[in-house]
């Protein structure tokens, strides 16, 4: 499906928040996307991937959610700088920033009011927080999300803590060998959404490393990243429509 993108500014609040923007160049109106960006920042890899949900048929929305923050995109080999900006987050002004962009994406004639979250890394993270505090999220695919069950700062609630308010399936990706999420904390978080009783499935693959779906980082697990893609991209069909 051929695509058209562009680098467009969403309002939240008093601010722009800029945002890379796809769509299918024809047709619709299409179900919509947020897709959640690394800690790494808003560069080409989510840029491509973006692109990519939308040839599938989805309106695609990349929001920089560090547009606050000056020099807001570092290399795959800069963890350092990944995590200073990491850390410049507030989960309530990302809440915000989200409710703000699906807000956006309501009054464009191309969308239909069927919206899906899914990131990656960091993203990951803040696709399933989105869809816990966004009840207009009908389904969500994070993609090795750390911390969605035990904060890393302790003034800050871990997502799931929000679980209550879910209003949407999750498919989510993790990596048996992701040195940054053990184990113990995929299966805690499958255990408290099936407690909670919402809707899941959570894949994990035994063999595949944090960043399995990033083709710029020597974690890329080409066979785990293509049957990913295909379940997600099934998934967002059968909730979104």
């Amino acid at each position: 499906m051929e695509v058209v993108s562009q680098e467009i500014s969403v309002p939240s609040g008093a601010e722009k928040m800029p945002a890379h923007l796809a769509r299918p160049a024809i047709g619709g109106p299409y179900p919509a996307l947020l897709v959640f960006m690394e800690a790494f920042g808003l560069n080409d890899h989510i840029r491509k991937i973006t692109d990519r949900f939308a040839a599938e048929g989805f309106v695609a929305l990349a929001p920089n959610l560090y547009f606050r923050q000056p020099n807001n995109v570092v290399g795959y080999n800069d963890l350092q700088g990944a995590f200073r900006l990491m850390g410049s987050l507030n989960d309530d002004q990302v809440v915000a920033d989200m409710g703000a962009a699906i807000a956006y994406l309501k009054t464009q004639r191309e969308v239909k009011p069927a919206f899906g979250t899914v990131g990656f890394c960091m993203g990951g993270r803040i696709s399933f927080l989105t869809a816990c505090r966004n009840s207009d999220v009908k389904a969500a695919a994070p993609y090795y999300g750390g911390g969605m069950v035990k904060s890393r700062q302790p003034e800050v609630k871990a997502p799931i803590e929000y679980v209550e308010g879910l209003k949407a399936p999750v498919l989510a990706f993790f990596g048996g060998k992701d040195a940054f999420i053990p184990i113990e904390e995929v299966d805690t978080f499958r255990d408290a959404l099936r407690k909670a009783g919402k809707p899941a499935e959570v894949v994990l693959y035994p063999d595949a490393d944090h960043g399995f779906m990033c083709d710029e980082r020597p974690s890329f697990h080409p066979t785990h990243s293509k049957e990913a893609w295909a379940k997600t991209i099934a998934f967002f069909k059968q909730h979104l429509g």
